[in-house]
């Protein structure tokens, strides 16, 4: 993959880790919400190699939140997802895709529950603050709408626990997946959630005054040193592996939720208001007419990442194409998600990929990447 240089200018907002990011030799970046993100420090397999086996520490302030409060705040929530976010208790994160009238993915947030009447969706890349805002006063909702001054930072692998419970207390063992809790670290008031953007397990410390951000990053990384901690961020390879979809990426707008494997992230028939409903209800009836499923793809190892490749039936015909693909060490097999037609979705079914013109065989595969095609 080709290192592009990337201009830190003004027009890209600063992260309160950046220098600290940058002190300790990041490689590559990504935009994500119009800000910086961490991806590469050393290269991605090693990279992934210790987040498997240790605790790093990642920059991921880019992934902001849409704070909506007020009197119908649960309300507006409910509107915009088919997720029955009445059940989310205050304390509790929940995954919750957000879908247009066309039941079209506009993101797929984790919503994160602080008060009766007060919630965080801490978002994927794109601009849902700008969405949110526009339904919010097209529908004279009695609520506030707008990004607060929070910056996460992850904390992520097998050692995390134990930084972390170094650091603020013994109790944070306890904490249960998608839940969080308020407390205080380096002086400042954060949130702390089990939660991340990898399989390896962790939490994310939900900063709310970026003034504090080099303080909380030197206590847990001072604290990890007995860890084997590193900087990292959202490792593109272990992802793949632990079956993380990527906005953006493996879904759009233009795919229901239906389409991208989400069905069990949606209450169809909850008692509240929202817009997807009629087309959700539709899609359910007839089946979506593609599906985003794993596919391992035969031959010697491939390194095109951005490159978008077609699936192709056996008489050539194109039936989708692959949105992410990558080499995973830890299946020695090279893994992807693809967007195919849905008669083509079975797991077992074989097809073939045009990889920049070379002709690879493909299975569809089952969701933890078990065996090799």
């Amino acid at each position: 993959m080709p290192i592009v240089p990337m201009l830190l200018s003004r027009r890209l907002r600063a992260s309160p880790y950046e220098q600290r990011v940058l002190e300790q030799g990041v490689q590559v970046f990504t935009l994500y919400n119009k800000m910086t993100l961490p991806i590469v420090f050393d290269d991605m397999e090693s990279d992934r190699e210790h987040l498997c086996e240790h605790v790093q520490i990642w920059d991921v302030a880019a992934e902001r939140q849409v704070e909506i409060v007020g009197r119908d705040a649960l309300q507006l929530v409910e509107l915009i997802s088919p997720r029955d976010v009445s059940r989310c208790d205050i304390g509790q994160c929940m995954y919750a895709p957000l879908c247009d009238e066309n039941g079209g993915v506009i993101n797929d947030p984790i919503v994160l529950r602080l008060a009766k009447d007060r919630f965080w969706l801490s978002i994927a890349d794109s601009d849902v603050l700008l969405w949110v805002k526009g339904v919010a006063y097209g529908r004279g909702f009695d609520v506030d709408v707008f990004e607060p001054d929070v910056s996460p930072l992850g904390l992520q692998g097998p050692k995390a626990d134990n930084l972390v419970a170094d650091v603020v207390g013994e109790h944070t063992r306890d904490i249960k997946f998608f839940r969080f809790i308020e407390t205080t670290i380096a002086g400042t008031d954060v949130l702390l959630a089990r939660s991340g953007w990898s399989g390896q397990g962790g939490f994310e410390v939900y900063l709310q005054d970026s003034n504090k951000g080099l303080d909380l990053w030197d206590v847990f990384w001072e604290a990890g040193q007995k860890y084997n901690i590193r900087s990292g961020g959202p490792n593109f390879i272990e992802r793949v592996e632990s079956g993380l979809k990527s906005y953006g990426s493996d879904m759009t707008i233009s795919s229901d939720p239906f389409e991208a494997g989400l069905e069990k992230f949606m209450n169809l028939d909850k008692p509240a208001e929202y817009m997807s409903r009629d087309a959700l209800a539709k899609i359910a009836k007839t089946g979506p007419k593609k599906r985003l499923v794993n596919l391992i793809i035969g031959g010697d190892k491939l390194d095109s990442p951005r490159n978008t490749w077609k699936v192709l039936d056996a008489s050539d015909d194109e039936v989708g194409i692959v949105t992410t693909q990558v080499y995973s060490p830890k299946f020695a097999a090279n893994i992807a998600f693809a967007i195919v037609d849905a008669d083509y979705s079975s797991v077992g079914t074989t097809l073939t990929v045009d990889a920049d013109g070379e002709k690879r065989a493909v299975i569809v595969h089952d969701t933890q990447w078990q065996g090799s095609a």
